[in-house]
């Protein structure tokens, strides 16, 4: 079964950094556009970060644009988001999904397009 897990969610002051990965089960997630989404409670998920497996396109919202940095690592099967001078209003619970490649060319901040997702991992930023 395909999983992808995410880690590195936890509590951190404002203006401080985080660095969340996110672990595919299987390489062949190297094919697909890797997607970062957050969810507040009682707020839709919203669209944060997308890259190309092969990280030749990234896609930032842009309420983080300039302070969040989606990448990857091929020999780790893993998706990393780093956040510098995270805000109160970047706290909540953050998720990593995957796509067909085709929807980092159009479509990749809709959480629809997205097949497989993970368990989320909960930021909480103190001001």
């Amino acid at each position: 079964q395909v999983q992808l897990v995410e880690s590195g969610g936890g509590l951190v002051q404002a203006g401080g950094s985080l660095r969340l990965s996110c672990v595919a089960s299987e390489r062949r997630f190297r094919s697909y556009c890797m997607g970062w989404f957050r969810q507040a409670p009682g707020k839709e998920r919203d669209f944060v970060a997308a890259t190309t497996w092969t990280g030749s396109k990234t896609y930032y919202t842009d309420s983080v644009k300039g302070r969040f940095t989606i990448s990857r690592d091929d020999a780790k099967n893993t998706v990393y988001i780093q956040m510098n001078n995270v805000k109160p209003e970047d706290t909540a619970r953050y998720y990593c999904a995957a796509a067909s490649l085709s929807v980092c060319s159009s479509g990749y901040e809709s959480r629809r397009r997205y097949d497989y997702w993970g368990q989320g991992t909960q930021v909480t930023v103190s001001s």
